[in-house]
């Protein structure tokens, strides 16, 4: 079929198979680049499909030469309509990377369930005996818990109603929103869904298995930001689950003796989560901006190379004061974050083009769903069903 985007909302209902492949082939390029790590050998990434997981999976391959199993959740193409990106991203990445000669497999399931573990922890014994690093990067609205209750994560304030500047991304205004608190109900979900308890599931389960190396490393993925976001973020509902997160690497490191465990401060990016932040899309249009114009500005795989090269496997793990790696580190920079601040409280709809990157946030929009790759004819017919071997 013929495959365009369909906007609904902050998600896009297309993907278009070959523009996701030449963007998973450009995070290769640019990793294949950069100096080799001397990283870990066999990854586990759950959540690999797209953004920060995927690029760890590419990250992890091509800088280290290390085997990968990935944990996604994702639906090939049918007849009727396009496969999601992520299943996309991931027939490209098993395609290039076994072309390379790195093993790489994918087990396609809900990450939080039994089922999924044990299968992984299987696929593990057969093909790779142990793994040395364990990724863990959800970011799912909702879990099912192992009694059928479903848990659904919301992107709210916790103590009162917070009221900021908001974009329309599509008619590209500026309004006003307010956001309501959750109730404790909401935030004990949202930390259920988004917290670490099925981090640390994953992590007993693969130690009870003995499929961990003595001092295995494992890592998940978080935000902090900057005042202006922190009623929504970081004091919100989400930064509940995020600081229990935290708190859950902390336990492990303590409890568990041969797991070290860190959490990643990652940079503010369009993604299918910031996406349906209020205020967050805008502070990222006026981010982009400014670090652009400073020549800071980073995408996934930016980052996720740093991660690796820079920050877990250099001389020495590289964290903050309170144990989190930093690869927030430039967007959080003072000069950064003031400009950014100053052109916030002057914005208006009247300024709004010349104070922000919309149309590098659009792009990176469309990119996370295969579109506006340059070497890709999008009015040509392409085949949508795409296999992924041993994936159904």
């Amino acid at each position: 079929m013929i495959v365009q985007p369909k906007v609904r909302g902050f998600i896009c209902t297309t993907a278009h198979p070959e523009g996701c492949k030449a963007f998973v082939k450009e995070q290769i390029d640019y990793v294949k680049a950069q100096p080799k790590t001397e990283g870990p050998k066999k990854v586990l990434v759950i959540g690999a499909s797209m953004g920060y997981g995927l690029s760890s999976r590419i990250a992890a391959a091509y800088s280290c030469g290390a085997a990968t199993l990935g944990v996604i959740f994702d639906r090939n193409g049918s007849e009727k309509r396009t496969g999601t990106a992520g299943w996309y991203n991931t027939a490209a990445f098993e395609s290039f990377a076994k072309a390379d000669g790195l093993y790489a497999r994918t087990v396609n399931g809900d990450a939080y369930s039994k089922a999924v573990k044990d299968e992984v922890i299987s696929i593990i014994r057969e093909d790779l005996g142990k793994v040395d690093m364990v990724i863990y990067s959800l970011a799912a609205p909702k879990r099912v818990l192992p009694d059928g209750t479903v848990c659904n994560s919301v992107l709210k304030t916790t103590n009162k109603p917070y009221t900021n500047k908001t974009i329309d991304l599509k008619s590209r205004t500026i309004s006003e929103v307010t956001i309501e608190p959750a109730t404790a109900e909401e935030i004990d979900a949202t930390v259920k869904v988004m917290g670490g308890e099925d981090w640390r599931d994953w992590i007993e389960a693969l130690s009870a298995a003995d499929v961990l190396v003595k001092d295995a490393v494992t890592v998940a993925y978080s935000y902090i930001g900057p005042e202006l976001t922190h009623p929504i973020y970081l004091d919100g509902s989400i930064g509940r689950a995020k600081a229990h997160l935290y708190q859950t690497a902390q336990e492990m490191n303590e409890q568990l003796s041969d797991i070290h465990a860190y959490v990643s401060v990652n940079k503010a990016l369009v993604t299918q989560s910031s996406a349906a932040i209020p205020v967050v899309p805008l502070y990222i249009s006026i981010l982009y901006k400014v670090m652009k114009e400073k020549g800071l500005h980073e995408g996934c795989i930016e980052q996720m190379y740093r991660l690796f090269h820079d920050k877990l496997y250099g001389i020495a793990v590289r964290t903050d004061t309170d144990g989190y790696i930093r690869l927030d580190d430039y967007e959080m920079q003072p000069d950064v974050q003031e400009e950014v601040s100053a052109i916030w409280n002057t914005l208006s709809n009247d300024n709004l083009a010349a104070n922000t990157d919309l149309d590098g946030y659009w792009s990176d929009f469309y990119r996370l769903f295969g579109f506006g790759a340059n070497n890709v004819n999008y009015d040509a017919d392409t085949e949508v069903v795409v296999p992924i071997a041993h994936v159904e």
